[in-house]
């Protein structure tokens, strides 16, 4: 592939200046699409305030009812903000299409082709033609843009649009298609009988003038010659109850405007008519190029300032304000300035400011007379092309029956003076100065805040701050304020002072500053309040006071409890042989919390050579928790020994525990008894996990038997179980914090301990060390108490 060689531009001025076209029609291109943006905004926000003022709905629901119409009439959302605009009132019915058959074809003349109708998708083009109606400003670029819209539809070849004159007479106020000549013979047209844009208006009926024999014994036709144009209509812009316009399409072709073509004239006419109102709200510059006297003086005028009209909707509601001058500095969001915004709406230049305070600000001093400031804002300026950030603030004050908007850009020395205010308040500080020499004192207005003193009353002199103290702290502030004065040592230092809030805690801080000899000449500093800072300090130390005094006697309870517990539960140092059996035991207090538990155990071989091994957990924490423990333990181990049943050992206990200290207090509880002749375990338990049987490499639970925990109820009913135990056997006796976890399940805690029994069965003594590590978290929530109970497959393993 080849290419012509570039011709490189002298200077290289060609290159510049295409990229500078390019970059001057994008910003262009922007700069109108601002402008779309904003003019459809506009008529969206004067639709809005139409429906608002008829039905006293909110904006949002306004916004919401003209899409609901919207919708049921197939039209977009600016055509139906249009019709709403032009109809005079938001819940007035718009009138259906005419569909009136036209007249039968004149005997004689030639019926020429029919127009083209619109097609069906005249819907999408109405929509266009809403879209382009918000770029109109004037009646004659509404005729233009009529005409581009009605050449494709209808073959309109010329619009002309008439306005009603005070005098019943017509006034041609644009026109497209039309040369100038003709334009100027019906410039004005006398109130004569005739003329059917005239007609029109008196009738507010539509006229279609299609045989040129017929119309003209009624009407005068425009044109030279009349022929000129085959086919007319005339269409009044009917407003409420009146018509004061009247839109003209001429045709060249003769022949009839078919429904079609006649409904969709109407709909036209319809979106014209929200336009054209807005055109009567707005007053033309004058033809002369007279200058405004009002404009003149705001010619003059520093900074961006308006003068604002209220516009009123029927009901009296202001929907809208119209700019009657504006001075050289006043900007709107598509950049236009001074003279450019006259005759504009501020919904059109700002449509956002309707969702603003500032609108509610604007209604408040029409109606009470009294100028509003507003709180100084940020806004991002540019300045010589680099971007700055401004501080403005806003007033509106009433002049006659309209508004001057103005707003004021605060110079870098103002913004510096609210800076230092909004820190001084965000710090709770105040500055003062005291010069020595004049004795002039200078306060902000913070420090008579903090010191609660009337500025009416005025400052005080350096020797006279000490007095603003409570007298304990006098004595200090008075020697700080004298090392100052007399050596220029400065001052940091607390005070208190007390004001009708109460005791403040303070703080100055100051410095001298000597003259030309060294002696100090002038005090400048601040005071502070840190009341609110020392408070919370109080606060807090007296929070860590009573944390460790009850970490204290939460720990000193612990220890009582822990050593009681010792006592009463020691732990053998090595295994137990009891009745031919070998058992080690393993008690583990809870790692996490303060208080003990009231785990327990009992493993005895009674007189008769049969063993006893018991395993409980006793509700709740502390020493009550180890004092039922004991009491439970003890008479379990002497009922047994003096020969009653496990079953009636439990019932027994269950009812010394209802009769207890702690009437409310429940404990679980498993009793077996072994009898070495038969080798049989006889079991019963009081709501205690099973035991777990280990032979054979196979870990099972043993069924439990009927019982319910100590302590819930008055008639429990407890039953026995059996097994007889095997060489090799490994039967273990727990409490529940060996299987117990948060938010698990019991079952997931049994089948991990069975799990873990048979991969660390071993017959070697200390296994159940090793067995614990596996099974147990890294910190334990619960006490945990071990009963394992070994069957020797050899007897000699006892020796």
């Amino acid at each position: 592939m080849t290419s012509d060689p570039a011709i490189p531009a002298e200077n290289g001025t060609g290159s510049d200046t295409v990229t500078s076209a390019g970059a001057m029609a994008g910003r262009r291109a922007e700069l109108d699409r601002l402008r779309d943006l904003a003019a459809t905004s506009a008529v969206l926000e004067r639709a809005k305030g139409a429906v608002m003022a008829l039905t006293g709905c909110s904006a949002d629901a306004a916004h919401e009812e003209l899409l609901r119409r919207a919708n049921a009439g197939n039209r977009t959302l600016i055509e139906e903000c249009w019709i709403t605009l032009g109809s005079g009132s938001p819940g007035r019915a718009v009138p259906a299409p005419d569909r009136a058959t036209p007249p039968p074809d004149t005997p004689g003349v030639p019926v020429p082709p029919p127009a083209r109708e619109p097609s069906d998708d005249g819907s999408t083009a109405l929509g266009r033609l809403g879209k382009a109606l918000v770029g109109v400003r004037t009646p004659h670029e509404l005729a233009g843009c009529l005409l581009e819209h009605l050449a494709d539809t209808v073959a309109a070849d010329a619009v002309m649009i008439f306005a009603r004159l005070p005098a019943d007479g017509l006034e041609l106020v644009g026109h497209a298609g039309v040369d100038a000549t003709l334009a100027a013979q019906w410039r004005q047209v006398p109130p004569l009988t005739g003329i059917a844009a005239l007609d029109t208006l008196r009738t507010r009926q539509a006229r279609w003038l299609e045989d040129l024999a017929e119309d003209g014994k009624r009407f005068q036709l425009i044109g030279d010659p009349p022929e000129r144009w085959g086919s007319r209509a005339w269409l009044p812009v009917v407003t409420g109850d009146t018509a004061e316009i009247s839109i003209g399409v001429l045709r060249t072709r003769p022949g009839p405007f078919t429904p079609r073509t006649r409904e969709h004239l109407r709909a036209v006419v319809r979106l014209c008519a929200g336009r054209l109102r807005a055109f009567d709200a707005r007053p033309e510059p004058a033809a002369d190029g007279s200058v405004d006297a009002v404009q003149a003086v705001f010619d003059t005028l520093p900074g961006a300032a308006m003068l604002l009209t209220p516009l009123r909707a029927p009901s009296g509601d202001i929907e809208d304000y119209r700019i009657d001058a504006a001075t050289p500095e006043a900007i709107d969001v598509v950049g236009r300035t001074g003279r450019e915004l006259i005759g504009l709406r501020i919904l059109e230049c700002w449509p956002p400011v309707a969702d603003e305070s500032l609108w509610q600000r604007c209604l408040e001093v029409l109606s009470a007379g009294k100028p509003y400031e507003g709180e100084p804002f940020a806004q991002q300026d540019v300045v010589a092309g680099v971007a700055e950030l401004s501080t403005y603030s806003v007033r509106v004050a009433r002049l006659g029956d309209g508004l001057v908007v103005s707003w004021i850009r605060h110079d870098p020395s103002d913004r510096q003076e609210q800076r230092l205010a909004d820190v001084q308040r965000l710090g709770n500080l105040g500055w003062a100065n005291w010069n020595l020499v004049t004795d002039e004192v200078t306060w902000s207005a913070q420090i008579f805040a903090i010191l609660d003193r009337d500025p009416t009353h005025g400052p005080v002199r350096l020797s006279e701050l000490p007095g603003l103290a409570v007298p304990e702290d006098v004595p200090v502030l008075t020697r700080a304020i004298g090392a100052l004065v007399r050596e220029g040592r400065p001052v940091d230092v607390p005070f208190r002072s007390r004001t009708a809030r109460g005791v403040r805690h303070l703080r100055a801080v100051a410095e001298a500053v000597a003259d030309v000899h060294g002696s100090p000449a002038e005090v400048h500093g601040f005071v502070q309040d840190l009341t609110a800072q020392r408070s919370a300090e109080l606060a807090l130390v007296e929070s860590e006071r009573a944390i460790l005094t009850q970490h204290g006697v939460l720990q000193a309870e612990r220890a009582l409890a822990a050593r009681l517990q010792h006592a009463l539960l020691p732990l053998p140092d090595k295994p137990l042989r009891l009745a031919g059996l070998r058992v080690e035991v393993a008690y583990l207090p809870a790692q996490s919390g303060i208080h003990v538990g009231g785990d327990w155990y009992s493993a005895i071989e009674l007189p008769d050579g049969t063993a006893l091994f018991v395993v409980g957990d006793v509700a709740g924490h502390g020493i009550d928790a180890v004092a039922t423990m004991a009491q439970l333990r003890f008479t379990a181990k002497g009922m047994v020994i003096t020969g009653s049943s496990l079953t009636g050992a439990l019932s027994r206990l269950n009812t010394l525990l209802l009769h207890s200290r702690d009437p409310h207090g429940t404990a679980t509880m498993v009793l077996a008894h072994y009898r070495p002749d038969e080798r049989r375990l006889v079991w019963a338990q009081a709501g205690h996990p099973p035991p777990l049987l280990v032979r054979a490499g196979e870990a099972r639970r043993l069924g439990r038997p009927g019982g319910m925990l100590l302590g819930a109820g008055t008639t429990p009913v407890f039953e026995e179980a059996e097994c007889r135990l095997e060489p090799g056997d490994r039967l273990l006796l727990y409490t529940d914090g060996l299987v117990e976890r948060p938010a698990e399940g019991i079952d997931r805690g049994l089948e991990r301990l069975a799990r873990a029994l048979v991969s660390h069965h071993t017959d070697e003594p200390g296994s159940l060390g090793p067995l614990l590590a596996a099974v147990l978290e890294e910190e334990r929530r619960d006490d945990v108490c071990v009963v394992d109970i070994r069957v020797p497959t050899d007897p000699a393993d006892l020796a």
